[in-house]
């Protein structure tokens, strides 16, 4: 399992815009990927999951991967958040 924390920096904080862009990316990898905001995680294949988040801009994301070449598809999402987030 490999786990890291991404700041979000988006004025609008997690939106329908990203979280769908952030949805295809993840569902290109054969893990699970979850997210984890001030106590509430979510799938993070799930659109109405992650935006039930409310994520502000200035929040601490904890995003987890967990199963094939996690090491490999938690780099490539961390690369995601910050060219999208």
């Amino acid at each position: 399992m490999q786990k890291f924390e991404y700041v979000i920096r988006d004025p609008e904080g997690i939106h329908a815009r990203p979280a769908g862009l952030l949805i295809q990316e993840v569902k290109k990898y054969n893990c699970t990927v979850t997210l984890e905001n001030k106590g509430k995680t979510a799938d993070a294949k799930r659109l109405l999951a992650v935006m039930s988040l409310a994520a502000k801009c200035g929040e601490t994301l904890t995003v987890t991967v967990a199963g094939e070449n996690e090491e490999t598809v938690a780099t490539e999402i961390k690369t995601f958040l910050e060219n999208n987030f």
